[in-house]
């Protein structure tokens, strides 16, 4: 085998041991907490996300798939103005425009937002309040932040509160999709 040989068969076995590793590992957490499930529509869902909003003392990151909820919307910015430091992710694809979109309204109220565009679809939708102290809570599912995910979805929510470890683990990743993410000001956005 020639030298050339040798290297590019080098190059393609790292390639393929880099692509059959794991890219990291799953994180474990001991049961503990308090864990409240919700099932829409049947059960008020969007009460759920509104109570852990209005929960939040210190911190609240959001992250959401779709995002056209006005109530929603109108509770965090109303966290943002009681104090609460307010950080959004969202979607790039899913909330470029402004059209039926709540983002607008938490950009005129000053609250920091900034899409993904590194993925083909950035699909979380959580919230972390609170991320340390007696208080922490994660909220996370399949539920956007939409009215169709109350009334005409089937959606569900999970939200872990007192578990400050999980708390952590949740804003420590969204903390990394922030880092990639693209700061916003108004909408439409065309990265």
């Amino acid at each position: 085998m020639s030298r050339p040989e040798a290297l590019a068969a080098a190059w393609v076995l790292a390639l393929l041991a880099f692509l059959a590793a794991p890219v990291a590992a799953s994180q474990r957490f001991a049961a503990e907490g308090e864990i409240e499930v919700a099932f829409s529509p049947r059960d008020d869902a969007e009460a759920v996300v509104l109570r852990v909003i209005r929960e939040a003392s210190r911190t609240l990151l959001v992250q959401a798939y779709v995002f056209t909820s006005r109530r929603i919307a109108d509770e965090i910015v109303a966290a943002h103005w009681r104090g609460v430091q307010v950080a959004v992710l969202a979607d790039a694809k899913m909330n470029r425009r402004a059209e039926g979109n709540a983002l607008p309204r938490l950009l005129a109220a000053g609250v920091p937002v900034a899409l993904e565009t590194g993925y083909a679809a950035a699909h979380n939708k959580l919230l972390i309040a609170d991320e340390t102290g007696p208080a922490c809570a994660v909220l996370t599912g399949s539920y956007n932040f939409t009215w169709s995910a109350q009334n005409r979805n089937a959606e569900n929510l999970l939200v872990v509160r007192k578990h400050c470890a999980l708390a952590r683990a949740y804003a420590d990743n969204w903390r990394r999709h922030r880092a990639a993410a693209t700061t916003i000001r108004r909408l439409p956005f065309n990265p």
